[in-house]
């Protein structure tokens, strides 16, 4: 790249072909944001200025009407009279009208080098924000450190529209169920912190306002990944629970998982394998605020391989049980 004050190479920055495609522009440069995002490379300056300048480069270069005119003014970097007080060049192709057909006239000599002329031609360049005074960065691929800034367009340029935009977003069910600050990486590059509300479902849209295009709204849609020990019902949350056959003859208190961590639950003597025991108020918050009931299946399960001991007492249990099962089928 030569004279960077005077010209900068955007073709070079991203690493492209003059006649690469969209496609392929945009392919390196999520490769790239990733490789140099200030969040991946923590006080490293350089990364922090690389990021900046592909940021600007895919600004131009991925936009078909700024790199068209790009293109053709780039070739004039070598141009005399920046800076100085020349003659006006005659109808270079600019495309910005001011309200009629045709092209205007550019002075090279109202711009102090080439890198300013570009801007203003192609619509980069540093603006001042209305409401502080100082510097601000409008570009999305950029940290709010940059440097390198956007002009306000020309009154004949039309702004880009206002649109909504939506981003998947997969969470565990704990997650979902507890919600609270999640940073998440979008797929152009950028990395937001979001206060998660608690009771998620799938299918629910979270919306991050003035994160779209144009200052539109970004939406999350939101999907809760199955999880291997519950599963939703509603506002009910189901699980199982296996016991011994002691433990399902004798009853008493076991542990089962919720959402909150493991309680003790009560087994009544006698209970059946596939009954269900309610704990109340342990299940999966409503949009009334209200919580629903964990809903426990219990599975009574048998040793495959059990002790000298415990074989004995189980021979001697089946010697003296009072209880046939199979007593109406023999009948």
């Amino acid at each position: 790249m030569q004279n960077l004050q005077n010209f900068r190479d955007y073709y070079e920055m991203l690493g492209v072909p003059k006649d690469a495609s969209s496609e392929e522009i945009k392919k390196v440069f999520r490769r790239l944001a990733r490789q140099y995002h200030p969040d991946l490379n923590p006080g490293n300056k350089a990364a922090e200025e690389k990021f900046k300048d592909i940021g600007e480069a895919y600004e131009v270069l991925s936009d078909t009407a700024k790199r068209a005119q790009y293109d053709q003014f780039s070739r004039y970097w070598r141009q005399k009279g920046f800076g100085k007080s020349t003659p006006k060049a005659k109808s270079w192709g600019d495309t910005r009208t001011n309200g009629h057909n045709g092209t205007q006239d550019v002075d090279p000599s109202q711009f102090g080098d080439f890198e300013s002329f570009i801007n203003q031609v192609i619509g980069v360049g540093t603006r001042k924000d209305n409401n502080s005074g100082s510097n601000s960065n409008s570009d999305p691929y950029r940290s709010p450190t940059s440097k390198v800034q956007y002009t306000v367009p020309p009154k004949s340029t039309p702004r880009p529209a206002r649109r909504d935009i939506e981003a998947r977003l997969t969470l565990p069910l704990e997650k979902a169920y507890q919600g609270g600050n999640e940073r998440i990486r979008l797929e152009d590059g950028r990395s937001l912190e979001v206060n998660m509300p608690p009771g998620m479902v799938t299918g629910q849209s979270i919306r991050l306002r003035n994160q779209g295009i144009g200052g539109g709204d970004l939406y999350l849609k939101i999907t809760v990944e199955p999880h291997s020990l519950f599963k939703l019902e509603g506002s009910n949350i189901f699980c199982q629970v296996p016991i011994t056959p002691s433990e399902a003859v004798l009853g008493g208190q076991v542990e089962a998982p919720t959402l909150d961590g493991p309680v003790k639950m009560a087994i009544p003597p006698g209970v059946r394998s596939g009954q269900r025991l309610r704990l109340a108020n342990k299940g999966y918050p409503s949009e009334n605020g209200k919580r629903g009931d964990q809903l426990v299946e219990i599975q009574i399960l048998t040793p495959k391989n059990i002790s000298p001991e415990e074989r004995e007492l189980y021979e001697k249990l089946r010697q003296i049980e009072t209880f046939k099962p199979r007593a109406d089928l023999l009948n």
